[in-house]
């Protein structure tokens, strides 16, 4: 009986104790190594996790879908994409919520084949994006808007990622696509053609990378989401306004070394970021009425997707001023 006592102690400490060790340990998703994730790498290589007062780690779960079920499924605390991703999982009854966002503009530019020099040209050609009902599709169809053009007159296709698309751009197996740097950069290099650019046109703001966690999460540890947030906040203000620190993180995350390559990167992303930390209204205006297009009957209603109380809470502490040296 002793024996078996000491068995049934020791596969105590063995199962529960590393779990209460643990428990303040969470979980970060960022869903790929696209400039604009830029946010959740900051958090861990800055320090800022610590600063206040969190355990965690940054991990990776590729693609939009694949984050929403890793919330919902509790593998992680913290989801890091688009809007429309967090959007169409509420409406297929998903609890979960945007606590905020770092960035609120497209991440791209509409790219081409060199013969292609004006939007009439694209009449009867291959666009390619990521998803329908995602941000390339919506930056596609509002570019499309702002030149006259039927969407009907082009083919809009799914093509995979960025370097997927570069690469059929290059064998001319897509005549057209959204790309950002580093893959931009290089379609440039090649002789492609910027055709026009999704943040220039009025209205344009769409939630490109927002904060997501489960409601119940939010519900019963508010200070934990509290502190992630400001975490995040400062995250995204040191790498807006300082080129050192932004560079050294791409050159981490991206594993690049060209020094040209980070330059280009950061002056190209770094603008596109918000602070405060704020869901854009436009932007998710304009995400309803994309998803509306298919669903008709979608609720408008910003709070059944968005719950800002907490930047709230910290505007009215004076947190972000104080981040900001104001």
């Amino acid at each position: 009986m002793k024996l078996l006592n000491q068995a049934v102690l020791i596969a105590f400490l063995v199962l529960v104790v590393p779990l209460v060790a643990g428990a303040q340990q969470y979980m970060i998703g960022y869903a790929g190594f696209a400039g604009f994730q830029v946010s959740m790498w900051a958090v861990k290589d800055l320090g800022l996790l610590k600063k206040y007062g969190l355990e965690g780690e940054v991990i990776l779960v590729p693609g939009t879908t694949r984050q929403i079920q890793a919330l919902v499924g509790e593998s992680i605390h913290f989801a890091h994409v688009d809007a429309s991703g967090f959007i169409q999982a509420v409406l297929r009854g998903a609890d979960i919520v945007m606590v905020g966002a770092s960035m609120n503009k497209f991440p791209f530019s509409f790219v081409t084949q060199k013969e292609i020099r004006r939007p009439a040209d694209l009449i009867g050609k291959k666009v390619g994006i990521v998803g329908f009902g995602g941000a390339n599709d919506l930056a596609v169809t509002l570019m499309l808007k702002e030149w006259n053009i039927p969407r009907e007159k082009v083919t809009v296709m799914q093509a995979g990622g960025g370097a997927s698309r570069l690469v059929a751009l290059t064998t001319k197996a897509l005549d057209a696509t959204v790309l950002s740097h580093p893959e931009l950069g290089e379609a440039l290099r090649l002789g492609m053609n910027e055709l026009g650019n999704p943040n220039e046109l009025k209205g344009a703001d769409y939630p490109m990378t927002a904060v997501g966690v489960r409601r119940s999460f939010l519900a019963q540890n508010r200070n934990v989401v509290k502190r992630f947030l400001m975490a995040y906040a400062e995250a995204t203000y040191q790498f807006k306004t300082s080129k050192e620190k932004g560079t050294a993180i791409y050159k981490h995350w991206l594993k690049q070394d060209n020094p040209k390559v980070l330059d280009v990167t950061y002056e190209y992303f770094a603008p596109k970021f918000s602070f405060p930390i704020r869901v854009s209204q436009d932007g998710l205006k304009n995400t309803i009425e994309m998803l509306a297009k298919d669903n008709p009957k979608i609720d408008s209603n910003v709070s059944k997707y968005l719950d800002e109380s907490i930047l709230t809470e910290l505007d009215k502490e004076g947190f972000f001023k104080k981040v900001a040296g104001n």
